[in-house]
């Protein structure tokens, strides 16, 4: 349905994204993960149509929409990472204003906008101004614009940051409902794995603007097959304990976090007795340690050096 062939787009010369091949079938939902700097939101600005590509094609139902960009724009929805709104406007005269910029009149555009105020579940604070909302309830009314012209596909770039945990599951559960029962098509960015894990039927992995994995979530967790997960509890961090583990023969990723370390290590080695012995060098300890099965994050680890918040 939407595919994107050999998408290059530099700036000043500088590459933000290069060669990047994605596609979305129709009714699916899929993931864009990657970690700041990664180029996501150029790559969704492409597929808007909202800048162009230097290079490469976008093809919707096999027409180049680089040349055609009205061919997507009619049926594309797209949730900003950054709040659209007007702050001194009601909820429903921001989506009566939106309405009228997709030519959407009367009594189609009351009926539109009560059915987008429902999804996100606003209905009882149409007439509240914007600005009295929470960063949770400015997002979803941000949605709600976003579906006035019910869109076939619809993207939505970091929707859940910053907001509380009630809209972030409303939103979760709206996503999956238009999703799966109403058949639209979701291209969706998260800075949260679970997020991706509970909507997307396929994931794409992104670094320094090129995709560097994809697959589903099976055929991701397969690369790290050959590999173990151990987590490891110090009574002390040092971090010339932690480069020097980063040494050892079969460790190929190491992560800590305060009294933490987490260490992607080849299946089969012998790597805690070898910890044992050298935290003794470091006059530090090993409280516990537990040998866990490879998640999402430890692949994103795995590939890219860095977890997805990073």
């Amino acid at each position: 349905m939407l595919e994107t062939i050999n998408l290059k787009k530099s700036f000043k010369g500088n590459s933000a994204v290069q060669e990047v091949n994605l596609y979305l079938d129709h009714g699916e939902s899929v993931g864009l993960l990657g970690p700041n700097g990664a180029g996501k939101s150029t790559t969704i600005s492409m597929i808007s149509s909202l800048i162009k590509p230097t290079s490469g094609e976008i093809k919707l139902n096999g027409v180049n929409i680089v040349d055609k960009p009205g061919e997507i724009r009619n049926i594309l929805g797209v949730v900003p990472q950054e709040i659209a709104l007007y702050q001194e406007l009601s909820a429903y005269e921001n989506l009566k204003f939106f309405g009228s910029i997709y030519k959407i009149k009367g009594k189609e555009l009351e009926q539109r906008i009560q059915n987008a105020l429902d999804i996100v579940g606003l209905q009882e604070r149409q007439k509240d101004l914007v600005k009295t909302f929470s960063g949770g309830m400015k997002r979803r009314v941000n949605i709600a614009a976003a579906l006035l012209h019910q869109p076939k596909i619809l993207i939505l770039d970091e929707p859940t940051v910053g907001i509380d945990p009630q809209s972030r599951n409303h939103i979760l559960e709206m996503v999956r409902h238009l999703n799966e029962k109403d058949g639209t098509t979701v291209l969706y960015t998260s800075h949260y794995m679970e997020e991706v894990e509970q909507l997307c039927d396929r994931l794409y992995i992104m670094d320094h603007g090129e995709i560097i994995a994809s697959g589903t979530k099976a055929e991701l967790l397969s690369i790290l097959s050959t590999e173990d997960t151990i987590k490891v509890e110090l009574s002390r961090m040092d971090e010339a304990f932690v480069e020097h583990v980063k040494t050892i023969e079969g460790v190929r990723k190491v992560e800590a976090t305060h009294l933490q370390m987490k260490v992607i290590v080849k299946k089969g080695s012998q790597l805690i007795s070898e910890l044992v012995h050298l935290a003794d060098q470091y006059h530090n300890q090993i409280v516990n340690f537990h040998t866990e099965t490879p998640s999402l994050e430890d692949v994103f680890l795995h590939l890219t050096g860095r977890t997805l918040r990073d």
